[in-house]
């Protein structure tokens, strides 16, 4: 069944985001005319989605297995969804792709968030997102193969909105994600500024970097550079050995606080934080509740720190993927859309998780 207050909380927060992203682009006009057409599309969306059984408005893609870089505490390479394919399995091809953003376009879905791997090195996949322009697609990439022919896609088709990884300054960023990154993001995001075209950053939040990423020098100088969006993302431990960076229930509590001056100190920009802001939404949002995850092979997942799934989109239509029976069993057990205390709920009772999965 379909959560009221949370449909109705997320089509106003759809709503409201454009607005405040609308605010900070008025004097350009390319991005304001988009940003005005989606508000449309926007709309148009939440009735086709109020028509289905039950639709969220996001979905995470994640396009390819490979990336370009080896950053330190990779969850993704972690868990076998970056490097080789499991038991020599294909990746989705554009057309099957395809034929998923097309579902998800008839279906209502507002925003596709492009994951990876590096999403950047499936150029022919990007170019065939572009062509779905109702809906959003935040590519959520390293930076370091932005060149004048993804700078061109991203000028003509504003549904692709580049969001760029980076750790705070130059020592953190390098330190994890190889040395020259910074330096690589920096010219980047000089590039995308120069051409006006809306881009945002991702920054995995720990213990370490927390104080730095929240600081005006920090924030002041990502505006200066043109960025628009900031994703607040919360370490996720890959063993136990890294547990200690992720952040404790008063580091969360210290950046919800932080959060609410930040957000009134820089009205030209949008601050999003994950998994901190599920807790205004009624608990965890995975599980098809608020979004789901389609891995590079096709099998739906709660949620990437969740690779976990009884559904795959070569063989079941988009709304049978989210309609799974795994994800309503989820919801069911109170593991998604339960109490919300901060952190990843779902990674947190894996068991619990394996254990429903393998009742089914």
């Amino acid at each position: 069944m379909p959560d009221t207050f949370l449909t109705t909380y997320l089509n106003s927060a759809i709503e409201k985001l454009i607005k405040d992203i609308l605010k900070g682009t008025l004097s350009n006009r390319k991005e304001t005319a988009f940003l005005l057409g989606q508000m449309k599309h926007q709309r148009e969306n939440a009735k086709k989605r109020a028509a289905c059984s039950h639709m969220p408005a996001f979905l995470i893609a994640s396009i390819t297995s490979s990336c370009n870089l080896h950053c330190a505490g990779c969850y993704a390479r972690a868990v076998g969804m970056c490097g080789d394919a499991p038991g020599g399995a294909e990746p989705l091809s554009v057309s099957e792709w395809e034929h998923i953003f097309s579902q998800a376009e008839d279906l209502g879905i507002s925003f596709i968030l492009l994951a990876g791997g590096e999403p950047l090195l499936r150029r022919d996949l990007i170019g065939a997102a572009a062509r779905h322009t109702p809906v959003i697609f935040p590519i959520f990439t390293n930076g370091t193969l932005i060149d004048d022919g993804y700078l061109a896609l991203f000028d003509g088709h504003r549904n692709l909105v580049p969001i760029l990884s980076i750790e705070g300054g130059i020592e953190e960023t390098d330190s994890r994600r190889g040395m020259g990154t910074y330096a690589a993001l920096s010219a980047a995001m000089d590039r995308l500024r120069a051409e006006k075209i809306l881009f945002g950053v991702s920054v995995t939040i720990t213990r370490g970097n927390l104080a730095e990423v929240t600081s005006t020098a920090f924030l002041d100088l990502l505006r200066d550079q043109g960025c628009r969006l900031v994703f607040y993302i919360e370490y996720t431990a890959i063993d136990h050995g890294s547990k200690e960076m992720e952040l404790d229930a008063a580091r969360r509590e210290d950046l919800e606080g932080k959060l609410t001056t930040i957000k009134s100190a820089y009205p030209g920009m949008v601050f999003i934080s994950f998994p901190g802001d599920e807790k205004h939404m009624g608990g965890c949002l995975a599980g098809g509740r608020g979004f789901f995850h389609i891995n590079p092979y096709g099998s739906a997942e709660p949620c990437p720190f969740s690779p976990y799934s009884d559904r795959n989109l070569r063989n079941v239509s988009l709304l049978d993927a989210v309609n799974s029976p795994f994800f309503a069993r989820l919801i069911d057990a109170g593991l998604v859309g339960g109490e919300h205390d901060g952190g990843c709920a779902l990674f947190e009772h894996e068991a619990e998780v394996l254990a429903i999965k393998n009742r089914l």
